[in-house]
């Protein structure tokens, strides 16, 4: 059939907002239970929660959602988050799972296969009820004997970096339910950070991550190893491992007790074999890939050993080590730490995310490719033998509409490299006239220590279906590079990110990929930053979408949530230059720069970035003839969960460009730009 000729970005799509909002998330925190599998899976038609789903391995049944609505399996530690659950099999027979439900932040023990009604008896509570989510939070935890031992996080006071954490044990048999004396730390709050421990498979050992302020887990942790005594507290607590300039992203145990760990001391994030005792550190797969990354939240896993003695399919090796590891986007691969062989699994995945779960010979993982959203993998190492196993959804739509990415290197000022992704317009029956360029969006990612792969993304494919073409840019400071590559960032926020964007976008241009007349750049959270700094330092773009974004700088570091209070001194500078560099480069200062029309998006519950920082953007252009709109969201906190919400948004950046390049779309609401 011959392609119909319509100007680009007015191609009809099937790709509508509403798919896009549907298949937005993806499974994450995955173990595994006995002979089952389990992860967390989002639901955003059901106001944005999280749900466990379970599947037996063993007769090859199918996916299991095990908890319905209200329950939210989600923890607020650090606002962030972290690993919201754990499992085990009980002496009975079935799994005893613990999990933190959002709504009240408490830890709820649950026996789906226990006598009861339909899923077994309801979840019963095990810590106390604070109150919406404040006072006490819990993440990451670990089930041992008749305990859970977790991270306790709790506020002391109303700012929101009045707060302490600690490692704390809760009992299982719901005594601290009404009573906080019940649980017992195990920790002192010496350090302002901490991960959940990893117990050694005798149980006399645990180990775990700090770090302080004014740290960022990816530039200094520490790892602390302890030994648990008989009646189950931890002494000789000490550094073995990490400091101020040395990130460990990951501690382990191997089932023959060895402590494994993943550092950044040579420059990439590497696994190393570390002797509990003297710190000794060997490097078990020396190379200049990552083999780790950000420690956003408690509990991600890059790394997971398997059983001593198991059969690969390239051979037989005891302790060999599922890792992830790569260049940019991670691969799942099997290391022999004897030999340093590196086996990768086969099969189309080509990111995978920072959980991984360990049963028998087979290893379990979340991955995705430029044809496939993701999904829960299973590698049989004795076969060599990849599948998917969960989480699977069938294409909505023909993926003939599927954008094809292109992962190409540009040159930024000083000839420094700039990763990135183009996603050209694409359309299986239209094209446009060959005299027109297609309009172009860059896409800065959050973070900003953080990067983004070349994986199918329906927001994405909603823009290039139509016929906009999009770039994502994994700026100085993204990781997936190597430490070098993100310290690029280090105090020249609001520069470096600008100025990679900006390149970018200029050479497509320049190359005749892109329309000059029509870029337009997007962001949220520090993506919403450089989106909003990019309008304020150049007329390079036409517009922008700038979604949750951090605006002011100093006011962010008095208002935002206690992990990322000290963040802006590695990303602008220290306190006392605060103030000059503000004025320097926070859009809210540079504001009668911004000239090109702009949507601003925001959730109203944002704890990390206030809807303050929105605010004083528009108050700062009062007075000022530019285009744009304010569009806020009730009940959404950073980053956007709800269905409703994706659909509203998705729509209004749409509208904005359609009215900003000239485009013809009567599909979507028009969107308002006041002035």
């Amino acid at each position: 059939m011959a392609a119909t000729t319509r100007p680009y970005g007015s191609w009809p799509s099937p790709i509508d907002a509403g798919l896009a909002a549907s298949f937005d998330g993806r499974p994450e925190y995955l173990g595994t239970v006995g002979p089952e599998v389990w992860w967390t899976e989002p639901r955003p038609e059901e106001a944005g929660r999280r749900t466990l789903v379970r599947r037996r391995l063993a007769d090859g049944g199918p996916e299991v959602t095990e908890l319905a609505a209200p329950w939210n399996v989600r923890s607020r530690v650090t606002e962030y988050g972290g690993l919201p659950w754990a499992g085990a099999q009980r002496p009975e027979g079935g799994p005893l799972l613990v999990f933190v439900h959002f709504a009240d932040q408490r830890l709820y023990a649950y026996e789906p296969d226990a006598p009861g009604g339909p899923g077994g008896p309801e979840p019963r509570p095990l810590t106390p009820l604070s109150g919406s989510g404040g006072g006490l939070r819990w993440a990451d935890p670990v089930l041992r004997g008749g305990e859970v031992w977790c991270v306790l996080e709790e506020f002391t006071g109303p700012a929101p970096t009045d707060v302490r954490r600690v490692l704390a044990a809760v009992p299982l048999d719901g005594s601290a339910a009404t009573d906080r004396g019940a649980v017992r730390e195990l920790t002192h709050d010496r350090y302002r950070f901490t991960t959940g421990p990893r117990l050694s498979p005798d149980g006399r050992r645990a180990a775990w991550l700090v770090w302080d302020h004014p740290r960022m887990p990816w530039d200094g942790t520490e790892l602390r190893v302890a030994e648990v005594t008989a009646d189950g507290e931890l002494a000789d607590a000490r550094t073995v491992l990490g400091g101020p300039d040395e990130a460990v992203a990951q501690v382990e145990w191997t089932a023959e007790g060895a402590l494994l760990a993943v550092s950044d001391r040579g420059g990439w994030w590497n696994p190393y074999s570390v002797d509990p005792r003297t710190g000794w550190a060997i490097n078990l797969c020396p190379r200049e890939e990552e083999f780790g990354g950000p420690l956003w939240k408690p509990g991600l896993r890059w790394l997971a050993p398997l059983p001593g003695d198991t059969p690969h399919a390239a051979g037989s090796g005891s302790e060999l080590v599922a890792v992830l590891h790569g260049q940019g986007s991670p691969v799942l691969g099997i290391l022999d730490p004897e030999s340093g062989d590196l086996v990768d699994a086969a099969g189309p995945w080509t990111a995978w995310q920072p959980t991984l779960a360990v049963y028998g010979t087979r290893v379990y993982g979340v991955a995705a490719s430029p044809r496939s959203a993701y999904e829960v993998v299973e590698l049989d190492t004795a076969t060599g033998h990849a599948r998917a196993v969960g989480a699977q959804r069938p294409d909505p739509v023909d993926p003939a509409y599927y954008p094809e990415p292109q992962s190409r290197t540009f040159l930024g000022p000083d000839n420094r490299q700039i990763h990135a992704h183009v996603y050209p317009p694409h359309h299986p029956a239209c094209r446009a006239a060959a005299d027109e360029l297609p309009p172009y969006v860059v896409w800065a990612h959050g973070g900003p220590t953080d990067h983004v792969p070349p994986v199918l993304d329906l927001h994405i494919a909603y823009f290039t279906s139509r016929g906009i073409g999009v770039a994502e840019v994994n700026y100085g400071g993204s990781t997936g590079y190597g430490r070098a590559y993100r310290e690029r960032l280090r105090e020249q926020w609001g520069v470096v990110d600008v100025e990679d964007c900006a390149a970018v976008a200029r050479a497509l241009a320049a190359e005749g990929t892109a329309d000059p007349a029509r870029l337009a750049i997007r962001g949220g959270s520090a993506g919403g930053w450089t989106a909003a700094a990019s309008l304020a330092a150049t007329d390079l773009y036409a517009c922008a979408a700038i979604i949750y974004p951090v605006l002011d700088l100093v006011g962010f570091a008095e208002e935002t949530h206690d992990l990322e209070s000290r963040y802006i001194e590695s990303l602008a500078g220290p306190p006392q230059t605060l103030a000059v560099l503000s004025r320097e480069r926070s859009p809210v200062a540079r504001a009668d720069g911004i000239t090109a029309p702009f949507v601003l998006l925001q959730g109203l519950e944002d704890p990390v970035c206030p809807p303050a920082q929105a605010e004083r953007l528009l108050t700062a252009l009062q007075g000022r003839p530019v285009p744009h709109a304010y569009v806020t969201f009730e009940g959404e906190g950073h980053g956007f969960r709800r269905a409703d919400t994706m659909i509203r948004a998705l729509e209004a950046e749409l509208s904005l460009y359609a009215q900003v390049f000239g485009i013809d779309r009567t599909d979507v609401p028009r969107l308002e730009l006041e002035t």
